[in-house]
């Protein structure tokens, strides 16, 4: 088959890696890649928020599945130009990623179908953003309403800084602290059926102890040796059967990945949050251990025809985000990058990069990711780290403690 993949990041760049190992898939595409995608895929320079540019691109190069990697690119509809187009696409439609698009109408999703979740409220002046925090105490959680790059949340003991981030936003969700771990469990879904991948953890934080402001993710590591057992069977029971659920009786088939973001608090599993696409860095050790070929899963999710659980491999994987000088803040762009070479047990995915002449150079906030992998995590973390030593970034920095 051939496949066009949607997006630049190092889930994209994860997400080609995979497709190219696939035998199934004949040719692979790209809009708009980077550097390190070039190197598995025919990069393109189509705007991936142009719903139409993008249905165009896919007629063009005759391909048999579009993959539809961030947020954004769903929530602007480019999987329903896609779909209108007679292509196949994974990604839910622009209506149904408003899981994502509006933490408004997850929570109201999740109230409908009753799964476990923080208690919340809506707001959008000043004064009833004001209230709920009174109501909720601290910690404070503020969440922008719409899409933010997963760096739209404050959590703080400081009221007037939660108060600040609620008035930055045209509309907030405000809600309880949910104590506990957090994990990451994504469930494939082809618009009826749904199966669960392995669960991760990643690092929002952007310095060593989980300290620093939030980012998109500064690592991840899978499995988890020491989540509870029976928890993905009580998460598709409890949230992922019940939402999809919801969502047809809506009228919104979900075809694509439901990313769960979840607290294991003392009193059970609650969700922290849903999004609509793989999670960035999940993805890039979930991929690494998956054994099931990703192409023809990715097709069976778009044409409703996902059968058995996907397989993964024995052994543990680890990734570690290099950024930027100045992440997330102000990020730093166009400094060379130097020892990328890949070794026995790790390798490179790019995120924020470009080609500048003869140079890989960086052009965002979380600039690479390196994944290790081994029999276990220690040895899959050592590996990680090894070749994060080789790496030369001018001015980067990358968190210490990742899966420690």
């Amino acid at each position: 088959m051939r496949v066009l993949v949607i997006g630049s990041g190092g889930r994209e760049h994860a997400l080609c890696r995979s497709l190219k190992l696939d035998p199934q898939v004949s040719e692979l595409h790209c809009a708009p890649g980077n550097a390190g995608i070039e190197e598995v895929a025919t990069v393109h320079p189509v705007d991936p928020l142009d719903p139409g540019q993008v249905a165009e691109l896919a007629l063009r190069l005759r391909v048999d599945l579009v993959v539809v990697g961030p947020e954004a690119p769903l929530v602007a509809g480019v999987s329903d130009a896609v779909r209108e187009a007679g292509i196949a696409c994974f990604g839910p439609s622009r209506d149904a990623a408003m899981i994502e698009g509006s933490k408004t109408f997850a929570k109201e999703i999740m109230r409908a179908a009753d799964v476990p979740t923080a208690r919340a409220r809506s707001c959008v002046t000043e004064e009833e953003a004001a209230a709920a925090l009174d109501e909720f105490g601290a910690p404070y959680v503020v969440k922008d309403d719409g899409l933010a790059a997963g760096k739209g949340v404050v959590v703080t003991e400081d009221r007037a800084k939660a108060l600040a981030h609620a008035r930055a936003c045209e509309r907030v969700v405000i809600e309880e602290f949910l104590d506990g771990p957090e994990v990451s469990m994504f469930a494939l879904c082809d618009g009826s059926t749904a199966v669960p991948l392995q669960l991760s953890q990643d690092f929002k934080r952007a310095y060593d102890g989980d300290e620093g402001p939030n980012t998109g993710g500064m690592g991840a590591y899978t499995p988890l040796p020491w989540a509870p057992e029976g928890l993905t069977e009580q998460v598709m029971r409890e949230v992922v059967h019940p939402t999809i659920g919801e969502l047809t009786r809506r009228g919104l088939p979900y075809q694509g990945v439901l990313y769960v973001g979840l607290a294991l608090t003392s009193k059970g599993p609650k969700v922290v949050e849903f999004n609509a696409r793989f999670g960035d860095p999940e993805t890039e050790v979930l991929l690494d251990r998956l054994e099931t070929p990703l192409g023809g899963l990715l097709m069976a999710c778009a044409t409703g025809e996902l059968g058995l659980d996907p397989v993964f491999r024995d052994g543990s994987a680890v990734t570690v985000v290099i950024a930027s000088e100045n992440y997330p803040e102000a990020p730093v762009k166009g400094d060379a990058i130097r020892g990328l070479q890949e070794t026995a047990n790790a390798y490179v995915l790019h995120a924020g990069t470009k080609r500048q002449g003869d140079e890989v150079v960086s052009n965002g906030g979380r600039v690479l990711n390196v994944v290790g992998h081994g029999p276990d995590q220690e040895s899959a973390r050592r590996a990680a780290y090894e070749l994060v030593g080789r790496i030369e970034l001018r001015g980067s920095f990358h968190r210490t403690d990742i899966a420690r």
